[in-house]
């Protein structure tokens, strides 16, 4: 037994099958016992709005409204996926300016009063940074 519903489109409500033509929907049967279909949660918009009586033109929704769900992968995913992309990089992970920072502030904490500001090559400061970076990374393969 089939039963007609017409859904309207997104441009004002109109069918974009003509004034005469109609859809028809099969009714519910009782299944072989195979999987149900997953959804992925909260779905919402004016497809999912379906008009049993034309002359009354009401809207029954489908689902309850609601912003739709953001996706998230499963615990773990992100943080391998993370782990691969950075053992394929070689660049460096600490930002260069900020690192340059910490190192000239830790210089002129440590050395003697009397001597001043210590002027630092570009290479010395990169030096250390590999140097840092090394040692972390180790530090935390074995943690």
């Amino acid at each position: 037994m089939a039963r007609t519903v017409t859904s309207p489109s997104r441009g004002g409500g109109r069918s974009s099958l003509g004034e005469g033509s109609r859809k028809t929907k099969n009714t519910a049967r009782k299944s072989t016992g195979g999987k149900a279909p997953r959804h992925s949660g909260v779905e919402v918009g004016v497809k999912d709005v379906e008009i049993v009586d034309e002359s009354a033109a009401v809207f029954y929704p489908k689902s309850p409204s609601g912003p739709k769900k953001k996706h998230r992968f499963r615990p773990g995913t992100v943080a391998l996926r993370e782990i691969r992309h950075y053992q394929k990089t070689t660049d460096l992970l600490i930002a260069k300016l900020p690192f340059s920072r910490v190192v000239r502030e830790v210089a002129m904490n440590v050395g003697s009063s009397d001597v001043g500001e210590y002027r630092w090559q570009s290479s010395a400061i990169m030096a250390l940074q590999e140097a840092a970076e090394a040692f972390l990374v180790h530090l935390f393969e074995d943690a």
